[in-house]
């Protein structure tokens, strides 16, 4: 008999476990595949190790002869590339599997099925694990759609990590974080890129000035990005052969090599977890504590549906297992950080511009262009954007486009959390010279007196 079960090893699962087991409880992780979940096996870990190569092949390119070096790219070795990426991988799934051994978690491999809210079966083995509480975390799979799924061979993100060499030609459908990231490798890597975005703008989610700027960023590296575009046919021949509707009403028709849809996850609720009566809309619902509405029963992490985030899912299984353990805690998501490694990075927290009553909030932006840290990197694309409120000068939000900016958002994000003041922030010595310089300079334009602009 355990304390809790846990369906999933993903991020919101193996720390869910790791939680519960410091605060004293016996558990069970099922996991059917890898330890890690897509984020350590199929996503942020594996799409990083790419993207810190496309990085240092655009330094190589763009900058080396500035900055004095007789460096040439010569080629590289796509074999190696995702050797690098699949270390990565594997480094952190043995992390993973080291701190389920150390806190005494017992992992079953295997498909976990729920029998009803205190008992969970291993498919594979037919072993019944009883518990006093599940937790759900099933994760999500990518989306794939008509006329995609009628289609052989067109990849999802997955398929990016098992491909054994590069196409020539490559469009990628949905200009998402993940559309983008890997739009950025791939581009990097000389492959032709074209994006198919159906809203206004790539980076849907950001306000229109940061997808802009990384617009502009793309289009520099030989990518074609369309915007208030849709793919109205796809057929397979010896190539693809994609036809457009764009922005301005024109049918494009596009031959490429390969296609990459890449229009976002889905939750993975299978059917023994709808069996079990817990409340489904776009995800399992949860209330600030991750219990479902059945009392012992928990979810968190994408198959929530919500904020589909590996940091959110980690937060959410460190408040599930509090909660599971007597303790009291409740869900924050006014302060979560969003992050994109493409380059320059991008990232953003708490209220956008656009989401904002012009009335009540003061909107400041520093050019990175005026930074002289910036300025030694021969970087120039990219600013920092601080939304305060007009009455109170508390930081609502941060928009950082730049190198690092994935780093940078932390200040951003203790500002929202706590509820910080522009002021209080800019009282803060930032070092110099620092990228960090940019936010103090949007934090002095709050208040119309940057120094350095």
């Amino acid at each position: 008999m355990y304390d809790v079960v846990i369906i999933g090893g993903g991020p919101g699962g193996y720390v869910c476990a790791v939680k519960l087991a410091q605060l004293g409880k016996k558990v069970a992780l099922v996991e059917k595949e890898h330890l890690g979940g897509t984020c350590t096996n199929w996503g942020c870990i594996p799409t990083k190790a790419l993207l810190n190569v496309a990085h240092m092949v655009d330094e190589v390119k763009e900058k080396s002869e500035k900055y004095g070096l007789d460096v040439k790219l010569n080629g590289f070795d796509l074999s190696k590339i995702m050797a690098h990426a699949q270390k990565s991988v594997m480094m952190s799934r043995k992390g993973i599997e080291y701190l389920m051994k150390k806190n005494g978690i017992t992992v079953y491999k295997g498909t976990g099925e729920v029998l009803n809210p205190n008992k969970v079966r291993v498919k594979e083995t037919g072993e019944e694990l009883e518990a006093r509480y599940l937790v759900l975390a099933h994760g999500s799979v990518p989306v794939l759609f008509p006329p995609f799924d009628e289609v052989e061979g067109v990849w999802t993100s997955n398929d990016v990590f098992t491909m054994r060499e590069l196409p020539k030609s490559l469009l990628i459908v949905g200009g998402g974080v993940i559309g983008v990231e890997l739009a950025t490798f791939f581009s990097s890597l000389g492959v032709k890129v074209t994006v198919v975005e159906i809203a206004d703008h790539i980076l849907p989610y950001e306000d229109d000035d940061v997808a802009e700027e990384l617009k502009k960023a793309l289009i520099r590296k030989g990518v074609e990005v369309l915007e208030r575009s849709r793919v109205l046919k796809l057929e397979k021949r010896e190539n693809y052969e994609v036809l457009v509707l764009d922005g301005n009403g024109a049918e494009r028709t596009y031959t490429v090599e390969r296609v990459l849809l890449a229009a976002g996850r889905k939750p993975n609720i299978p059917d023994d977890v709808r069996a079990l009566g817990v409340e489904v809309k776009r995800g399992i619902v949860t209330d600030a504590t991750m219990r479902t509405n059945i009392e012992n029963v928990y979810a968190i992490g994408d198959v929530r549906g919500e904020i589909m985030l590996a940091h959110v899912a980690m937060y959410e299984g460190v408040v599930a297992a509090k909660n599971i353990a007597g303790e009291r805690a409740k869900m924050d998501y006014s302060a979560v950080p969003y992050v994109i490694f493409t380059n320059p990075e991008v990232a953003s927290v708490g209220l956008k511009e656009k989401d904002a009553d012009k009335t009540k909030v003061k909107v400041s932006k520093f050019p990175l262009s005026a930074n002289g840290r910036a300025r030694t990197m021969l970087e120039n694309i990219g600013f920092v954007k601080v939304i305060a409120d007009r009455e109170t000068d508390v930081v609502l939000g941060m928009s950082i486009v730049s190198p690092f900016a994935t780093e940078l958002i932390m200040e951003g994000v203790v500002a929202v959390r706590n509820k910080l003041t522009a002021h209080q922030l800019e009282e803060s010595i930032h070092p110099h010279p620092t990228l960090s310089e940019t936010i103090l300079g949007a934090l002095e334009g709050v208040h119309g007196n940057p120094i350095h602009l």
